[in-house]
């Protein structure tokens, strides 16, 4: 019954709104950071970390970025302030040089991965030192090295940085390529600039490139974003991730600059999605997951067909690691039974690296029943399928219930299958099998 999600469940999608009322989690973990508690957790992560063993992959965040966004809702601030850049720099280091003294021998990291923020918020030449500072502290498996960008402050020495290290993935933030629907999210970037910048990194040998396009924005309607994925497409890039702008002002005050009244209803982000996700498949794009599309060729793309498909902190990826050290403020890790956060605030993560102390300061210890649970909903999302048990089966099936009377889900045999048109539908199907969530939180909305 697994299998990889085929394309015909973004065919014909049909709008239950009932279904898509309730706010959920993306599921880029299970249990989710919203179920961290805020308290010290680095003698377990000392812990967990020295009983590591096989292959690990690392993430760096680079809280920092050249202009702030109004959308944005990632952990970042203004660098321009060139020591408070510098100090954080040179705590990451001590960071990198701490953790690596405690892990095991036979520890090999296969996949890098630099967020923010914009990590090219950074001078190309300390990039170069951070990467020197990987190499000689961590033990290396031909890694995959994988960095976000803002187009707008890619220069040619970035480029030059980009070659010589090796990078072999980018994802740049796009956003939109409408100007108007630029300037309403503070995100000014012309066309020519991301032409510009796609090109320069192909010279550099970057073999997979990605872009983020987002649908649900101010002044954007149907027209307007099949624009963008038409002009995106033409660009070649062999991934697009396309998301749903979560307007959430309450959390994140930045997005007060937008209007809320210029953003589409659900109805219309709905059908931005469907419509999006068809066009980019009669492009040429391969469907992954719920959000992602790839090129058949992309390395995802094929780990979608295989059924080797997996989510983590970044998103769908095919990385098999199942264990992420997370390095940075408010980098997360995920560690057979503990995940950890570090302190988010790069002030406090500068006294506490500065201090010899490791700097998880929010977390969770995770249960065989989250264990379970999260294979299952990772099952769901990225294989469209999964076996349950028969108590999870009976204790969630009245909720199960409304998506199964409309043909979105089918059981077999222990079997729940993700049906035809059920991608918009699919985070709120995996909730179902979350335990932590028997209270309302602030999630984006599920479509």
């Amino acid at each position: 019954m697994s299998g990889p999600i085929k394309a015909e469940q973004f065919a014909d999608w049909a709008y239950y709104p009932e279904l898509l009322a309730r706010p959920v989690p993306r599921y880029t973990s299970y249990p989710t950071a919203a179920e961290f508690v805020e308290e010290s957790f680095e003698l377990r992560q000392r812990i967990s970390l020295g009983a590591l063993t096989g292959p690990v992959s690392i993430y760096l965040h680079i809280p920092y970025c050249e202009e702030i966004c109004w959308y944005c809702g990632c952990n970042t601030g203004a660098a321009n302030k060139r020591h408070r850049l510098t100090a954080y720099l040179e705590a990451l280091h001590r960071e990198i040089a701490l953790v690596a003294d405690m892990l095991d021998p036979s520890v090999h990291i296969e996949h890098i991965a630099f967020g923010g923020g914009s990590p090219n918020a950074v001078p190309p030449t300390e990039f170069v030192r951070l990467i020197d500072a990987l190499v000689l502290a961590f033990r290396f498996v031909r890694p995959a090295l994988s960095v976000e960008l803002d187009p707008r402050t890619l220069t040619r020495d970035w480029l030059t940085a980009i070659r010589g290290i090796g990078v072999t993935r980018v994802s740049l933030g796009v956003q939109t390529l409408n100007p108007a629907v630029q300037e309403a999210i503070g995100r000014v970037q012309p066309i020519e600039m991301i032409e510009t910048a796609v090109a320069g990194l192909r010279a550099a040998g970057v073999g997979s490139i990605n872009f983020d396009l987002m649908y649900g924005l101010p002044h954007q309607d149907d027209a307007v974003l099949a624009e963008t994925l038409a002009q995106s497409a033409r660009m070649g890039p062999d991934r697009i991730a396309l998301f749903g702008y979560a307007h959430v002002p309450h959390m994140i005050p930045r997005q007060r600059r937008i209007d809320g009244s210029d953003l589409p209803d659900q109805r219309g982000r709905f059908r931005m999605a469907a419509r999006g996700a068809r066009q980019l498949m009669d492009a040429g794009y391969q469907a992954v997951g719920f959000d992602h599309f790839a090129l058949p060729d992309d390395p995802l793309a094929r780990a979608a067909r295989s059924g080797t498909l997996r989510r983590n902190f970044q998103g769908f990826t095919e990385d098999p690691a199942s264990t992420l050290i997370g390095l940075g403020a408010s980098a997360i890790s995920e560690m057979p039974g503990l995940m950890v956060q570090n302190e988010k605030n790069p002030g406090r993560y500068r006294m506490l690296i500065g201090a010899d102390q490791l700097a998880g300061r929010k977390g969770l210890e995770t249960t065989a029943e989250d264990a379970r649970r999260a294979a299952l909903i990772e099952a769901l999302l990225c294989k469209g399928a999964a076996k349950i048990d028969a108590d999870l089966l009976n204790a969630v099936r009245s909720r199960l219930e409304p998506f199964a009377a409309v043909g979105l889900v089918s059981l077999e045999r222990g079997w729940l299958r993700l049906e035809a048109g059920a991608a918009p539908y699919a985070r709120a199907i995996a909730a179902v099998f979350d335990a932590y969530r028997s209270e309302e939180r602030s999630f984006s909305s599920a479509i």
